[in-house]
């Protein structure tokens, strides 16, 4: 094994930390929090509605049943009155009991209406409140589609990046013999994304730890060519 090799091995280290980098930015980016916050709001705004919503069908149902009820009561009113004023009953008991049945016909009819007008008054506000949470919904939207376009943007600049850093990496992966490289991925992956470091003084970049003295002489006794890992974490060291 060349020094050349585990120099490269170093380069490479680079530039898998920095597309480590990359992609943790990716998938951190400002915008999937505040994607997901507006998402959050949008979801209790939905909430909100469905709930008015719900409230302002049970009355609009009710109107209905009483627009029923007052159009069939204004009709037999009416089918009375013609019956009063037709000519056709002319005993003065059943004139009476006929204007009765009109007059309590009639207020029948004034007491559904006043209903229904109570309904009506229970229903604006449940109107307005769902046009301002369509307002605010229509307002999340707009953000959330601005923020979709900010990450959309985010995510192509950072795969750019990355796919250039990954380029480099498989150019500076070339000199490095295929079991060296397979240890030093192994490594990496076992000791979070860092395989291979400096042995700066006494001292492995790696772990940031202290070798004793011992180890740090039998490593630098060994041959420029020889593989060595760092006694404190098993990491391949480079000496120089």
């Amino acid at each position: 094994m060349s020094s050349a090799g585990l120099e490269a091995l170093l380069a490479v280290q680079a530039l898998d930390t920095a597309a480590d980098q990359l992609r943790h930015r990716r998938e951190t980016l400002p915008e999937r929090a505040e994607l997901a916050a507006r998402q959050a709001a949008i979801a209790d705004l939905e909430a909100r509605a469905a709930a008015v919503r719900a409230e302002r069908d049970t009355i609009a149902a009710a109107e209905r049943r009483l627009e029923d009820e007052i159009a069939m009561v204004a009709s037999k009113a009416k089918a009375a009155d013609q019956k009063l004023y037709s000519g056709t009953v002319n005993v003065p008991r059943e004139l009476t009991a006929l204007q009765d049945e009109i007059d309590s016909l009639h207020r029948r009819q004034r007491q559904l209406e006043d209903q229904e007008l109570e309904l009506m008054e229970q229903a604006e506000p449940l109107e307005a409140a769902l046009a301002e949470l369509d307002a605010q919904r229509a307002a999340l939207d707009e953000q959330v589609a601005a923020l979709l376009a900010a990450r959309t943007e985010a995510e192509a600049a950072i795969d750019a990046e990355l796919a250039r850093v990954e380029a480099e990496r498989a150019a500076a992966a070339a000199p490095v013999p295929g079991e060296l490289l397979r240890e030093y991925e192994g490594l990496r992956h076992a000791l979070g994304g860092i395989g291979v470091a400096r042995l700066a003084g006494n001292r492995c970049d790696g772990c940031h730890l202290t070798l004793s003295a011992v180890d740090v002489d039998r490593i630098r006794h060994e041959p420029p060519e020889a593989v060595v890992h760092c006694t404190e974490c098993g990491r391949l060291l480079v000496r120089g």
